[in-house]
């Protein structure tokens, strides 16, 4: 089934496929590692990973490319802050950043590239760019991107610059975001500061250079996509183009991927607000890795999400839905005939969830179809009109939907431990709600050996005690399951 994506350069949805083969060369603006990253970070990260879930599904391999910002404006002046070198700085928010990705279940790229690692990369298209005169020096020794001898120069963002003019400047990589200037590609370094000695003359590269480099060293010329957040469509995205088509004179990225940032309970995130969050900052508020993930990508990408702490409580239910139902459909006793009705329910629920994706990666209206699987797949268990044909159906499409939403998978109490440990560590534990504190005061081997214990008090018909233990483990948020298979455990 053909991906039809909207294209930020063309405004209109086209069909995503690789130019050469069966690999799709995709570039996604990573994270500038200066601290712990943020849930609109993680909306832009997480609608990447479902578009590289979803080729894969559809058969299509990712040569996935994401860079790692370890050196820019906010890390030079937090680590001198800090008093460390920036070398030292980094790797803790950059291992961080690999963690929270896989508390959210969010796939690796093929290829990371740290900008520290590619430096001669940069100079060597600055270079590039001096040669043909789109770049210049300026008396402190750094180089700078020539806007008005790049004609197309908003042809992204949709602004008019034709009016620009030569020569007017802006040397940090954080500037009005309405402004167009001729942009650093080198900068000199200011006393005592982080550089490199390189045929440019001292220095450390632009922000913007660092992507341009980095995507063409490792993708070649035009790529199939490019993909980051909508705040870097202008001006980071914008000068990538201005810098590399320049050089190349080729187009430098045919598809464009923007995802909107999110409001949170509708207004603005910002520290000032008091509504600014990291993944950890949820984590010890109790609320499951899974269930944030699932907030997330609930709302297709082009539209503005509202996070809120009921709708994150919804989505914990919704997994929980999720994941209830498919123990009951491998549980469920099938017999040898086929339901009809439920078999033509399957299929259109899968052709809806394929259909779903396929249009512009409409993931509201691909988790409506699963839902409907839910309901209707609950409906035959509970009337027993289930063939073992069903239950295989049900299972595969369910298969199909984690392979894109990866919400299935129960390993939450894991992060919960994770996120409890590193508060520890770093002495937050005065941010952990107490719920989750007295949900987390019993171990597993602890939880397990009262589970036990309320089992054999049960076989002893003993069922005062074993109601006893239920009610001391829900008290501190273990909730226990009986059922054919068993007794299992699990935190609230």
């Amino acid at each position: 089934m053909t991906l039809r994506l909207f294209n930020t350069l063309t405004s209109q949805v086209e069909e995503l496929a690789p130019v050469d083969g069966n690999e799709l060369r995709m570039y996604a603006c990573g994270p500038t590692v200066y601290d712990y990253g943020h849930i609109g970070n993680f909306r832009t990260f997480l609608q990447v990973d479902v578009l590289r879930r979803f080729l894969k599904l559809q058969g299509i391999a990712p040569r996935h490319v994401m860079n790692i910002t370890d050196v820019d404006d906010k890390i030079i002046r937090n680590a001198a802050a800090a008093g460390v070198p920036i070398g030292e700085y980094t790797p803790r928010f950059e291992n961080a950043f690999f963690e929270d990705l896989d508390a959210l279940s969010v796939e690796k790229p093929e290829v990371i590239a740290r900008a520290t690692e590619n430096i001669p990369s940069m100079v060597e298209l600055i270079e590039d760019l001096a040669k043909q005169d789109y770049a210049y020096k300026t008396e402190d020794g750094s180089w700078y991107f020539r806007i008005a001898k790049f004609p197309e120069y908003g042809k992204l963002s949709k602004k008019d610059f034709s009016g620009i003019t030569d020569g007017a400047r802006v040397d940090v990589d954080e500037y009005d975001k309405d402004s167009a200037r001729d942009f650093a590609l080198w900068k000199a370094p200011k006393p005592g500061e982080y550089h490199w000695e390189t045929s440019l003359g001292p220095g450390r590269p632009g922000w913007h250079i660092e992507c341009s480099a980095m995507a063409t060293k490792f993708l070649g010329d035009g790529l199939d996509l490019h993909a980051g957040g909508e705040d870097l469509m202008f001006p980071h995205h914008e000068n990538e183009i201005a810098q590399s088509e320049s050089a190349s004179h080729k187009c430098f990225a045919r598809h464009w991927f923007h995802v909107r940032f999110l409001l949170v309970e509708g207004r603005k995130m910002s520290k000032s607000e008091g509504n600014f969050y990291t993944l950890r900052d949820l984590l010890l508020k109790g609320y499951k890795a899974s269930a944030i993930r699932m907030l997330l990508i609930s709302v297709p990408y082009r539209q503005q999400l509202n996070f809120t702490f009921d709708g994150l409580a919804a989505e914990t239910g919704a997994v929980e839905r999720l994941r209830t139902f498919r123990d009951r459909v491998r549980s469920a006793q099938a017999g040898t005939e086929t339901n009809p009705e439920l078999a033509d329910e399957t299929a259109r629920c899968r052709r809806n969830f394929f259909e779903a994706l396929s249009n512009d990666l409409n993931t509201a209206e691909a988790r409506a179809a699963i839902f409907d699987l839910v309901r209707a797949g609950n409906a035959a268990i509970d009337a027993k009109k289930l063939g073992a044909e069903n239950v295989t159906q049900m299972l595969d499409l369910l298969s199909q939907f984690d392979a894109v939403f990866a919400v299935l998978e129960d390993n939450d109490a894991r992060w919960t431990k994770f996120a409890l440990d590193w508060a520890a560590r770093e002495n937050r534990l005065d941010q952990v709600s107490p719920e989750l504190l007295a949900q987390n005061a019993l171990g597993d081997e602890e939880i397990q050996a009262l589970v036990d214990k309320r089992t054999a008090a049960k076989r002893a018909r003993n069922f005062a005690l074993a109601d006893q233990i239920r009610n001391e483990l829900a008290e501190k948020g273990v909730l226990i399951e009986d059922s054919k298979d068993g007794v299992r455990w699990k935190r609230k």
